[in-house]
């Protein structure tokens, strides 16, 4: 008998190694899908900051807009509706992550991640 292969979803956290304390290193912002369908976004997903808004979108290294520079981790999976935003809990401080367990938008290759990695280490989140 062949056992079904089961695949599972990102859980909240699972990209945390160790975090100074939960209430320093992460925080709340505005998720914003840019898109025209409704997105799921896992947690462990690389996050940027627009520069005009404030609100975080997926990393994209060749972003103009703010999105090229890495600024949090988002901490679970969450359902954004198009063209809409939610309130998210992101890692944003004081972290150590498992380097497997981040998440990226299908455009970033590997001198993006590399990229991503050195703009999160000023807050001091460090890819293991």
């Amino acid at each position: 008998m062949v056992s079904p292969v089961l695949n599972e979803n990102f859980h909240a956290g699972a990209h945390l190694v160790a975090e100074v304390d939960p209430l320093i290193s992460r925080e709340q912002v505005i998720l914003l899908n840019q898109g025209g369908s409704e997105v799921v976004f896992q947690g462990g997903l690389v996050l940027a900051k627009l520069t005009a808004t404030g609100q975080y979108v997926p990393y994209d290294n060749v972003g103009t807009d703010g999105s090229e520079a890495a600024a949090a981790i988002l901490w679970r999976p969450v359902t954004v509706p198009a063209g809409g935003t939610k309130r998210v809990t992101v890692t944003a401080r004081l972290t150590v992550v498992n380097l497997s367990e981040l998440q990226w938008d299908a455009s970033v290759d590997a001198a993006g991640k590399t990229a991503a990695l050195a703009d999160l280490a000023p807050a001091f989140i460090i890819a293991r």
